[in-house]
C-alpha cells in the first residue's frame, strides 16, 4: 500500500518564519520492511496558495506537495560522508 493510502502523512500545524509561511507535517510509516519517521515543511508560496485562502485549501495543497516529497526516492549517503 502507498503511504497516501494508509493516510500516514498528518498535517501538524502552520508556521510563520522569517523565510514565510510553512505547513507542518508528520510522517510515519513503513516500506519495504523500514520503519521512518519525518517531518516535512512545505513553503505556503510555493503550493499556489495564499495566506487569505481556507485553511482546508492551504493544508490540502500543500499534503499533496507532501505526500510527493516522501514518494520521491532517496539516497544513502554513506559512511564515508559522515
Amino acid at each position: 500500500m502507498s503511504i497516501a493510502d494508509n493516510n500516514i502523512i498528518r498535517f501538524m500545524s502552520i508556521a510563520k518564519k522569517k523565510d514565510g509561511l510553512f505547513a507542518n507535517f508528520r510522517v510515519k510509516g513503513m516500506k519495504g520492511g523500514v520503519t521512518f519517521s519525518s517531518s516535512i515543511s512545505v513553503d505556503i508560496g510555493q503550493a499556489n496558495v495564499d495566506a487569505a485562502d481556507s485553511l482546508e485549501k492551504i493544508i490540502e495543497e500543500c499534503g499533496r506537495i507532501a505526500v510527493r516529497m516522501v514518494e520521491t526516492k532517496l539516497q544513502f549517503e554513506g559512511l564515508a560522508a559522515i
